[in-house]
């Protein structure tokens, strides 16, 4: 938690950047300590999907994470679906983004799982919104009332776009897509349990090919389907809480970020 503590205070008294840094993409670091040059923003709103609360959001990103957060869009619109909610991406230059551990790199993107009917609204209208978590309160499960087979599909969606490198969900929603699906496809190991997540998805990209300095995250290894992994995150029977003083977090950023971030 201390390290939370520091790291909320020095964005605090950081200047904020609202422009990209210019020039070819350059995208340094790794997942918890990076930056980005030549970064592009989302379109506030395209087929199938509608950024929301842009007031505290930042949907900047690599090219190619852009491409796919419309390629899913896509997808879901041609299937007859409600758009998809957008949330955070990263900043215009990356770096630390609180609350989030990652998101620093323009490679991570929150996708909300709430596919209930919506209308297209103004950017403005959207700055409230608070879509419906997945999973009960209790996170033992998931909310009977959303739950369904499209949820799946988007969520294997996801996993087919482009270079995933691993999905985040709340452990009852790995263990409900377990329970719902047999046998399992060869993509549920992309979809890694982790706290949190019970009202977004979080997906994250591995590095384009042509940026040496930027530094992938291992691929999930074998055996994170549906097994022992998975019952480790319910001991006794309920979900594992989040260790003493949060997940540790102190970020030492490239050297070369400094002349990216600097304002």
């Amino acid at each position: 938690m201390r390290y939370l503590v520091l790291l909320f205070a020095l964005l605090l008294s950081a200047p904020a950047i609202a422009a990209p840094a210019p020039g070819p993409l350059r995208i340094i670091g790794t997942n918890g300590a990076a930056c980005i040059a030549g970064a592009v923003e989302l379109p506030p709103h395209g087929p199938g999907y509608q950024q929301i609360r842009a007031d505290k959001s930042s949907f900047w990103g690599a090219p190619s994470t852009i491409a796919a957060i419309e390629q899913l869009g896509a997808e879901v619109h041609a299937a007859g679906l409600p758009d998809l909610y957008i949330g955070d991406i990263a900043l215009p230059r990356g770096g630390p983004f609180a609350p989030h551990f990652s998101h620093q790199r323009g490679l991570d993107v929150d996708i909300y799982y709430d596919l209930l009917p919506k209308p297209r609204l103004p950017l403005a209208a959207r700055d409230n919104l608070d879509p419906p978590w997945l999973t009960n309160r209790a996170m033992t499960g998931v909310n009977p009332k959303l739950w369904s087979r499209d949820e799946i599909r988007l969520i294997g969606w996801a996993a087919h776009l482009p270079h995933v490198n691993r999905i985040f969900v709340n452990p009852a929603i790995k263990r409900a897509m377990c329970e719902a699906v047999h046998p399992h496809p060869a993509w549920f190991h992309l979809v890694q349990a982790w706290w949190g997540h019970t009202a977004h998805m979080h997906i994250r990209f591995s590095c384009p090919a042509d940026q040496p300095a930027c530094i992938n995250q291992p691929p999930p290894p074998p055996g994170l389907d549906c097994g022992r992994f998975l019952a480790w995150w319910f001991p006794n029977g309920h979900p594992r809480p989040l260790p003493r003083g949060g997940v540790p977090f102190h970020p030492v950023l490239p050297a070369a970020c400094h002349a990216i971030l600097k304002p």
